[in-house]
């Protein structure tokens, strides 16, 4: 994807078709906006990317998409964002199966931002830029003999977007993913850079911790590694009753990771277990049904079972077979692997998943009575939800996570229960070629249902449907300092969309309160299955005056650096729109310290002065600039002499060469018919 150059650039960048789309097709505003700032810091943006969910559960059209490689570039995107009233989402692999990352507006996605900075092999700490994937991060740890601490079932997110989620692992002796997280940097909606940890701007830290992308773009990580290793894993099919029975009694402590696949129908489960050991590697084994031509059948079969769903509790034997490895001839496998691919899971086909938290200890009752529901028992269940017609897919996902042990700062929005170890159950329906289950909504209300009544509190990214702003403030005591924060930080709502108003952002602040909150319009089915998402833009704004657009902008920008509770007594360097960086013929501007008090025009220093009257001698030079190449650019077109100073004779010459434009066009239409 090249640089995409300002409107101004159009005639002497003719040549390049995908930039002459792009300008077409963006907002005459937007257009204008772009024409303001410097070309010295590439614009790196598409206006035809269709965005969707790994699992092609969602699908939505950005206005702009962007693939920054520079904090600058980034900057400008925000600061541009802010002065066009568009919506900001952040995107990493699109993971989750919900419309979080769905928008019309514009959508970022930081892949090419994605350096490892700073990697210190004896503490074990490592820097790098937020966009990086987990799959490149392991690799590169792995090159200096460092490792993550734990995973969850896949390496395709990046590294901001795992932990922003609350994605875990597997594990009583580890957290949540950012459990491991010592420091961030994050870009906030005033376009400066903010650092936080457990020491520094710990509210922000721990909002940021599980932003859900609603607080800026997270720009920097420091995390916590640890040596490299290997893990020797086995894995067993055992009744569900044993499993019952063991719960109390090493089921979770025995190894130092452990995860349980749920076979409803057969009333039977799969036990993993694994643990790091120096043994040399050995590959777990193979059968033809693990290879391509189980992955279709089995493929084939659930498609199949769309339309016969009374199939499914017989393919629990496939399961066996295409994803665990089992044979007629022992149900018992075990491997040595490097640590971070031993603790990968093939997620196979596209597929709903409804993640819900609830304390370990209820884990053998939730279990019991959903094993019940499944099988017709219904005074043991006690689930208030008809099981006729509903079929489930196996396997049901059960993992564990213990926070309770982190002495680090506790995330607002963490999902984990605080005071003890955790209990995930994980509801998948897969999508055999992209086609809904016929029965997943009445299934996930019942399943719903039975954890709230646990206790339970849903996985941020994934399926949940239910739950009501109501329950979520029950669910989260703290729910309000995170709300407080973000509120601080983003009170136009540049980063919030109809996800986070639908359940987190409180209804009283009204359906269009926020500026640049972003709405859904509507759904549509979508060709290649899932749903087509269309959200509401903001109306076109007035052009405005170049002065007056640039000293309203500085002004916003003041006022809200000065309301912002992160920011109060920091010290910046506030960016001149002219500027890119230290060097010849850079506008050197002065560092600007916050005030405590509030921000007043009568009260601004004569650094804020000095900085305006800088950037307006430069935007005054530019536009001088711009006007002479575009004459020189006239006259080339359509005749005339430079300097020539006849505009009704230009416009005569622009007539007469539009007029042979199209009886060009026209004669050239007759040859072809």
């Amino acid at each position: 994807m090249s640089a995409v150059p300002s409107s101004r650039m159009l005639d002497t960048q003719a040549s390049d078709d995908t930039d002459l789309e792009l300008l077409i097709s963006m907002d005459r505003y937007v257009q204008q906006e772009l024409s303001k700032v410097d070309d010295a810091v590439p614009f790196r943006a598409s206006a035809n990317h269709r965005h969707h969910t790994w699992a092609k559960t969602y699908h939505s059209f950005p206005e702009l998409y962007f693939q920054p490689h520079t904090i600058e570039e980034i900057r400008k995107i925000v600061n541009l964002a802010r002065r066009c009233r568009r919506r900001l989402v952040v995107v990493g692999c699109g993971h989750s199966p919900s419309d979080l990352t769905c928008t019309s507006s514009w959508m970022v996605n930081l892949d090419r931002y994605n350096k490892i900075l700073k990697l210190d092999e004896e503490s074990k700490k490592v820097v790098m830029q937020a966009g990086i994937r987990l799959h490149d991060l392991i690799a590169q740890l792995r090159e200096n003999g460092m490792a993550l601490p734990n995973l969850g079932s896949i390496d395709n997110q990046s590294i901001a977007g795992a932990f922003a989620t609350a994605t875990h692992g597997s594990s009583t002796r580890h957290g949540i993913l950012s459990q491991s997280v010592l420091s961030l940097k994050i870009m906030l909606a005033n376009g400066h850079e903010v650092a936080c940890s457990s020491e520094d701007n710990k509210d922000l830290f721990r909002a940021a911790l599980v932003s859900l992308g609603a607080l800026g773009i997270i720009t920097e990580v420091t995390f916590q590694a640890i040596p490299t290793f290997r893990l020797r894993w086995s894995q067993s099919l055992h009744p569900l009753h044993q499993i019952v029975a063991e719960w109390e009694k090493g089921l979770w402590a025995r190894t130092e990771f452990t995860r349980v696949w749920w076979l409803p129908y057969k009333k039977k489960a799969i036990v993993w277990r694994g643990d790091k050991t120096n043994e040399e590697i050995r590959p777990p084994p193979s059968n033809w049904w693990t290879g391509t031509l189980g992955f279709h059948a089995y493929h084939i079969l659930l498609y199949i079972s769309t339309w016969f769903p009374r199939i499914l509790p017989s393919l629990e034997n496939f399961v066996l077979n295409v994803q665990y490895g089992f044979t007629h001839d022992g149900l018992h496998t075990s491997a040595v692997q490097d640590g971070q691919t031993g603790l990968l899971m093939n997620c196979l086909y596209s597929q709903f998943v409804n993640e819900w938290a609830i304390p370990l200890e209820k884990g053998p009752e939730a279990l019991t009575r959903l094993s019940a529901w499944f099988h017709g028992d219904d005074e043991t269940a006690g689930i208030p939800y008809d099981l006729d017609g509903i079929y489930v897919h196996a396997p049901i996902e059960v993992r564990v996570t213990d926070t309770s042990t982190n002495t680090g700062p506790r995330p607002y929005l963490d999902n984990t229960v605080p005071d003890g170890p955790t209990l995930y159950l994980n509801a998948t329906l897969y999508r055999p070629y992209n086609t809904d289950p016929p029965c997943h909504k009445r299934y996930y209300e019942a399943f719903e249902w039975l954890m709230k009544e646990m206790g339970g509190r849903p996985h941020w990214a994934k399926n949940f449907s239910s739950v009501t702003k109501c329950e979520f403030r029950t669910m989260y005591p703290q729910m309000e300092d995170w709300l407080r924060i973000r509120n601080d930080l983003d009170p136009d709502g540049l980063f919030a969309g109809d996800w986070h108003r639908r359940y987190l952002l409180p209804d009283d602040e009204g359906a269009a309160s926020l500026k640049f909150e972003e709405r859904i319009e509507r759904t549509e089915s979508a060709q290649a299955g899932g749903l087509n998402w269309f959200g509401q833009l903001p109306a076109s704004l007035p052009s405005p005056s170049p002065q007056s657009s640039e000293e309203s902008f500085d002004m916003l920008h003041e006022a809200e650096v000065e309301s912002s509770a992160m920011l109060k007594a920091k010290t910046f360097d506030l960016p001149d729109p002219g500027s890119t960086g230290d060097g010849p013929g850079t506008t050197q501007l002065l560092p600007i310290t916050l005030n405590r008090g509030k921000a007043k025009r009568n009260d601004l220093s004569t650094r804020h002065w000095h900085n305006r009257y800088m950037a307006w001698q430069a935007r005054e030079r530019r536009q001088k600039e711009e006007r002479e190449r575009l004459l020189i650019q006239q006259r080339r077109i359509f005749g005339g002499e430079a300097g020539e100073d006849d505009e009704h004779g230009l416009c005569s010459n622009m007539m007469d060469y539009f007029v042979r434009l199209d009886f060009l066009i026209e004669t050239d239409g007759q040859d072809k018919s």
